[in-house]
């Protein structure tokens, strides 16, 4: 069995609505064992269905998260949502800094670091994303980005609140363009991140990290990017919408769990 318990999240962005949502829970619920001791399972609907989707998995396997929070204690902003607000729901994690938000919401580091230490603080566990642009990994400045996004957006947390974070390397230029890192391309990034880990805080603190891929994972390349040894799970995008597609990527996370 693996050291790093992988972790395949489904992220649902602002797809379905509120019945193909719970549908697709309920059946992903039913689908699943409810003890999964070599591979953990996570889903991130829409803000508007967290509840739903709660009730759905309610007695699963599946751990609950929301796709984004804010920084600010709950009051007078409009379209935000708190972190106690996903707590209300049961998430047990958030993903932060997400490509999508960085670009369309101009979020910078400062802004997914401030949400970082907000949701720890909260008690939430936090998926981190991390990932070059087009043009970046064609200027070979991969590494570069990497180091600059994980200083910024993990500034002031502390050795004992990284505990609670999976780091997602989610190269731009990969996600929903069916474009795909090869394996070797994605463990050289991932071991990057390892060894960034090991020199911010220690080693110890970086084998156990948890590192997820997320960019165009799907059933057909999923075990042979799990079976590389940094790989310690995938954040998928659209291939978590369709239970015929997610399911085989949950079954691979679950045969390099077993070792």
């Amino acid at each position: 069995m693996r050291a790093r318990r992988p972790l395949i999240a489904g992220n649902w962005k602002m797809n379905l609505d509120l019945k193909s949502a719970t549908e697709l829970a309920a059946r992903l619920g039913k689908s699943l064992p409810q003890d999964l001791p070599n591979v953990e399972v996570a889903v991130f609907p829409p803000a508007p269905y967290l509840a739903a989707v709660s009730a759905a998995i309610s007695g699963s396997a599946i751990k609950l998260g929301g796709q984004d929070c804010s920084f600010e204690e709950p009051g007078a902003f409009t379209g935000d949502v708190a972190a106690e607000m996903l707590l209300d729901f049961g998430c047990r994690y958030v993903i932060l800094g997400h490509s999508e938000r960085r670009q369309y919401h101009v979020e910078t580091d400062v802004v997914v670091n401030h949400k970082v230490q907000t949701a720890l603080k909260k008690g939430l566990h936090v998926v981190l994303c991390v990932g070059e642009k087009l043009d970046e990994q064609q200027a070979g400045t991969t590494e570069a980005v990497l180091e600059r996004q994980m200083n910024g957006s993990l500034s002031s947390v502390t050795a004992d609140e990284l505990s609670k974070v999976v780091i997602a390397y989610e190269p731009v230029w990969a996600i929903g363009t069916g474009k795909t890192a090869t394996p070797q391309e994605a463990e050289k990034s991932h071991v990057f991140l390892r060894h960034w880990i090991a020199n911010r805080y220690n080693p110890q603190i970086a084998e156990s990290t948890r590192i997820l891929y997320g960019g165009s994972v799907k059933a057909a390349n999923a075990l042979e990017l799990l079976h590389m040894p940094n790989i310690d799970g995938a954040l998928v995008g659209n291939a978590s919408l369709k239970l015929d597609q997610f399911g085989p990527i949950i079954d691979a996370g679950k045969t390099v769990g077993n070792g």
